[in-house]
């Protein structure tokens, strides 16, 4: 059974920073390619970044230069390095493969951009 547990998020100022973590559990996370997704009041689930199990990335243009996804694979771990935050940052943050498998959705972690 896969289950995904993001934590991390909370609150912080415009210009600040937040690492989210994605803890992964199941046999998924050895051959998935994993995402970070957000969404925010009222609007869809959009795709923020992506990382291959190699390590190759990927970025949606809001975020580029100022959010970085890593993973660890020797403890199945997934992140995202949020730094120069905004307040159209705020949002759920998911993680999830790459790409999103329905079935995998947990709760989210909550990030809020306020000052």
């Amino acid at each position: 059974q896969v289950q995904l547990v993001e934590s991390g998020g909370g609150l912080v100022q415009p210009g600040g920073s937040l690492r989210l973590s994605c803890a992964a559990s199941g046999s998924i996370f050895s051959i998935a390619a994993m995402g970070w997704y957000r969404q925010a009041p009222g609007k869809q689930r959009v795709l923020v970044a992506s990382i291959t199990k190699g390590g190759s990335t990927n970025y949606a243009d809001s975020v580029k230069g100022r959010f970085t996804i890593s993973r660890d694979n020797a403890k199945n771990m997934v992140y995202l390095h949020m730094n120069s935050l905004k307040p159209e940052d705020a949002a759920v943050y998911y993680c999830n493969t790459y790409p999103a498998y329905p079935a995998y959705w947990g709760q989210g972690t909550q990030v809020t951009v306020s000052s």
